[in-house]
């Protein structure tokens, strides 16, 4: 805000950047539009520094499809694991912490945020495998 406040002409180019991109613009120039904006403080919906470590993770061994296999079980693990952490006695809420001992209240933007870096690793359509995502939750009951 502070910098917002006394660079506009700054600041201003680079929300405009931000509020043109589209699932439809090219990953890179996304990616490249995402850390410009993150270097000024603006929040985006990639994190491309995440996205960076993500892609420079990758194993030797292992083919792109394989690793994108493990990055949908990823998402199944998760769903599949939701009602086990909601039923730890460390999901009560605490209200000297306002929050909860095991940090519970944190897992939704944790999976939105690694969801998209991993799928935008893959160049997948983030929005698609969220969808599933909450498919495979209600699913489960």
């Amino acid at each position: 805000q502070v910098f917002s406040h006394h660079c506009p002409f700054l600041m201003g180019p680079i929300e405009c950047l931000t509020d043109v991109v589209t699932p439809d613009t090219d990953i890179q120039v996304t990616l490249s539009i995402f850390e410009l904006a993150s270097a000024a403080g603006i929040p985006c919906e990639i994190d491309p520094a995440l996205v960076n470590v993500l892609a420079g993770s990758k194993t030797d061994g292992s083919s792109p499809e394989e690793d994108y296999k493990v990055a949908c079980l990823l998402l199944v693990f998760v769903a599949v694991s939701l009602p086990l952490l909601a039923s730890d006695p460390a999901s009560i809420y605490n209200t000297e912490t306002d929050g909860y001992n095991n940090n519970i209240h944190c897992l939704a933007k944790a999976i939105i945020h690694v969801s998209a870096a991993l799928f935008t690793v893959h160049n997948k359509n983030i929005e698609t495998h969220l969808k599933e995502f909450l498919l495979v939750r209600a699913a489960q009951g």
